[in-house]
């Protein structure tokens, strides 16, 4: 491991951080756009699906790209396409030219963007962040990226109130931008030994070689197939609350800011609590802990009348996130090869972006027809349920407790 490791994750986290922070900016802008203008839950299946349905096209190619070329590359190539394709985006606006089509376009490219970026840096931090190190620095990043998701609705919402939508893509591209100088010209890094060879294999058989790999891993194999459900069941919690909010406490910009920035508060308490504590020495319990959590708030936001009471329970729902979020992908992280580690990411975005999106296919139509607050209690529950198959699972379990170094 690089003797300067601290330096490398130090600058690398700022560039994510920086582009991150743009990214949210527009992320939120288009959502409240949406939200505020339709008050569909349609309209919000439709921003869903473009928002995560390419990342399932692009992940299983995007995994295989991770292995087998320069990962800091494609994190820098996925930056500048979303950057390219919001900047045209706000010049459009500028024009005149404004349906929400077209939000919904952009919303795809960027997915596709972030299709290529989520295996390229689950399999870069390894390569970065020496083992014993990765439960702590994956705390802080997260963290740091709640953070700035405290910052950016905030000031999302101040904006919309003071300027034009235009004025946030254009701060996209500015900070995309200088997140990709600060990788380009600050960050160095040796490829990793995979890209280095000469690839034996044609494109195709890595796939399935990865796909092999994934089905003959009895931890990697029974995580993915609990997390297939999990996205289906907090899809509701994940999506429909802005819609809810609007609905049920009144459409104030103010009030869905509100319920991000105690989301954004709880992520960040979150991650310094997993950077600090590191969760319990088996990595399966603390995930199954935030498992259980989840559903109990979930049925909350469903019983609840009171908006305030409904925010601090978002924020305890930010909480939880982090616990489940940290020790999952750090476990990815040190179970698997180095060299499948950018495929076993790829196939973890097909899920994730496959799953939620079919969920919404669902909960979308069924919150105009059903009352949002029945449809958060059912899942809540079931959430709650599952948290129980997750640590009653041996062979998870076992994968959860903590490395033996062998003494030299």
């Amino acid at each position: 491991m690089n003797k300067n490791w601290r330096k490398n994750v130090i600058l690398f986290l700022t560039s994510q951080t920086i582009s991150l922070f743009g990214s949210s900016l527009v992320q939120y802008a288009i959502m409240w756009y949406i939200t505020l203008e339709t008050q569909s839950g349609v309209m919000m299946t439709i921003s869903a699906i473009c928002g995560f349905l390419p990342m399932f096209f692009i992940s299983p190619f995007a995994g295989v790209w991770a292995d087998r070329y320069n990962r800091k590359m494609l994190i820098i190539m996925s930056d500048t396409m979303i950057a390219a394709a919001t900047l045209i985006l706000a010049i459009l606006f500028l024009m005149g030219y404004d349906p929400l089509w077209l939000l919904f376009l952009i919303s795809a490219i960027r997915a596709l963007g972030g299709g290529i970026q989520m295996p390229a840096v689950g399999a870069f931090l390894p390569q970065i962040v020496p083992e014993d190190k990765l439960t702590k620095v994956s705390g802080i990043n997260g963290s740091v990226q709640a953070l700035i998701m405290l910052v950016s609705p905030m000031l999302s919402g101040a904006l919309l109130t003071i300027a034009t939508i235009e004025t946030i893509f254009f701060i996209d591209v500015v900070t995309a931008v200088i997140g990709v100088l600060t990788l380009l010209f600050f960050l160095k890094v040796p490829v990793h030994a995979k890209a280095l060879k000469k690839q034996e294999t044609s494109y195709f058989s890595d796939m399935r070689m990865g796909l092999e790999y994934i089905k003959n891993h009895s931890y990697v194999k029974k995580f993915f197939l609990f997390c297939a459900f999990f996205f289906f069941l907090i899809t509701p919690v994940a999506f429909l609350t802005p819609l809810q909010v609007t609905r049920s406490f009144g459409n104030d910009v103010w009030r869905l800011t509100a319920i991000e920035v105690a989301f954004s508060i709880g992520m960040m308490m979150g991650g310094i609590v997993m950077a600090s504590w590191g969760g319990f020495k088996n990595k399966i319990h603390t995930m199954t802990l935030s498992c259980l959590a989840i559903g109990v708030c979930t049925v909350a936001f469903g019983l609840i009348s009171n908006f305030w009471l409904y925010a601090i329970i978002m924020g305890v729902s930010g909480l939880t996130i982090p616990l489940f979020n940290t020790p999952s992908t750090v476990l990815l992280q040190e179970k698997v090869e180095p060299d499948f580690l950018g495929r076993v990411f790829g196939v973890m975005g097909m899920i994730s972006s496959s799953i939620m999106p079919l969920g919404m296919i669902i909960f979308g139509p069924l919150a105009d027809i059903v009352k949002i607050e029945w449809l958060l209690i059912g899942t809540g529950v079931l959430l709650f349920i599952q948290g129980f198959f997750l640590i009653g699972d041996k062979v998870l379990v076992e994968a959860g407790e903590p490395v033996t170094k062998p003494e030299l």
